[in-house]
């Protein structure tokens, strides 16, 4: 028998089983349809991180005082674990930042002092996060551009520099150039507006300022001691060695030991490598639970095979006396399960289409309304070409592998004892 007559007989068979057939292929559809929609998800989240994390820059370095692991975003850090500096002895200082400079490798370093004050403009008063940087050391290491107006200078005392969703989403009135706001009472100038730069790692809902300025707003932060450091190395590929020299540096500096340091370094490369292996294994244990409704669907294209040779056995034994041999009866029954796992599939990965691109949409709104995480992605999920033929392929291996004992069953039956099957 030739094999598109093989086939052709195969989808006749598939086709006079109607609904059997469609309720046989829903295991390996919705198998394949969340396997793809979940591993998209993982990937398009672990994308979606290396992106935002990209704001901050691959060659920047982040010291913060206290222990635990510190996840930042310009110059404002988020604790998470750990103790924060209560004390003193234990805020960053001028010394740091000058054995730090001595680091070879190091490009740039800036002492920033942030906080959250009182911001009014208008008749509207919100809290907001201040950064005070030095104005030439934040102009070169910063990665988000102007979207209006300039930087700030050194002779800057009283001027400012905006995020975007401070100038545009803040406050009923948009802030434009040369507006004047009130910072802890203080009025304070706009002279530069920066792009988007998408939420998390970005300067979207900060207020950039002379750390001179800051001081004077920011109780939190005494003279000569900082919020956070921030270090630029010369190149990304030594940021894990600059950052081991610093802090044998700042131990040795503050007598401290790897037990008692009372800062932590952190860097966006690292962040995205503890973020990349805990979405991989999540992505991975999820899609191992969606894989077992590949093994259900296996099966129920199994049983159905084992019912199709029951049903078939006079038409086998036809075959048989007709010159077909065992192996081309054999193939019949893989062809027609194999036919199976690739409609199951294709079907799977249509609806795993669907299912990612609602989760992206849903994801990006909730992110977008709750502060703008989201802007800049065009989306939350990710299917890739490979996903989509593993998931093709992985259908037709398993229609194949659930059909392959039932064809063997089929093959094994003599045409005389299947001529008399009633």
């Amino acid at each position: 028998m030739k094999f598109n007559d093989a086939i052709r007989f195969s989808l006749n068979s598939l086709m006079h089983r109607g609904l059997r057939s469609w309720l046989t292929m829903l295991g390996i559809v919705i198998g394949v349809a969340a396997v793809v929609s979940i591993i998209s998800i993982g990937s398009g989240t672990q994308q979606a991180i290396t992106s935002q994390l990209g704001g901050l820059g691959a060659d920047i370095i982040t010291i913060t005082p206290g222990s635990g692991r510190a996840v930042f975003g310009g110059g404002f850090a988020v604790r998470v674990g750990g103790e924060q500096a209560d004390s003193n002895q234990e805020n960053l200082t001028v010394k740091d930042v000058q054995t730090i400079k001595t680091v070879q490798g190091v490009k740039y370093v800036d002492g920033i002092v942030s906080g959250r004050v009182d911001v009014s403009y208008l008749t509207q008063t919100t809290s907001l996060s201040v950064e005070g940087v030095d104005p030439l050391v934040w102009r070169e290491m910063n990665t988000v551009e102007l979207d209006s107006g300039r930087y700030l200078t050194q002779s800057d005392f009283d001027s400012i520099v905006i995020g975007y969703s401070v100038a545009n989403n803040v406050f009923k009135e948009p802030l434009l150039i040369n507006t004047q706001i009130a910072i802890e009472g203080r009025n304070y100038k706009i002279v530069g507006i920066l792009q988007q730069s998408g939420g998390f790692g970005g300067t979207d809902n900060a207020i950039i300022m002379p750390v001179s300025s800051a001081r004077t707003i920011i109780d939190t932060v005494t003279t000569n001691q900082f919020s956070t450091i921030q270090v630029q190395v010369s190149d990304s590929s030594m940021v894990n060695s600059t950052s081991n020299t610093i802090e044998q540096k700042l131990l040795l500096l503050r007598h401290e030991t790897e037990s008692t340091k009372s800062f932590t370094i952190s860097s966006s490369q690292n962040i995205q490598q503890t973020i990349s292996s805990v979405t991989n294994t999540l992505g991975l244990f999820l899609a191992g639970i969606a894989a077992i409704s590949l093994l259900v669907g296996a099966i129920g294209i199994a049983n159905t095979m084992f019912m199709s040779v029951m049903e078939r056995t006079r038409q086998i034994g036809v075959l048989k006396a007709l010159g077909t041999t065992d192996r081309e009866v054999a193939e019949l029954f893989i062809i027609e399960s194999s036919i199976l796992g690739l409609l199951g599939g294709l079907m799977g990965i249509f609806l795993g289409f669907i299912a990612s691109g609602i989760v992206s949409e849903i994801g990006s709104r909730v992110l977008i309304a709750s502060g703008g995480g989201a802007r800049g992605l065009s989306s939350l999920t990710y299917i890739s070409p490979e996903l989509v033929l593993f998931a093709l392929v992985f259908s037709i291996i398993i229609g194949a592998l659930s059909g392959f004992l039932p064809a063997r069953r089929a093959a094994k039956l003599q045409p005389v004892e299947a001529l008399r099957y009633e």
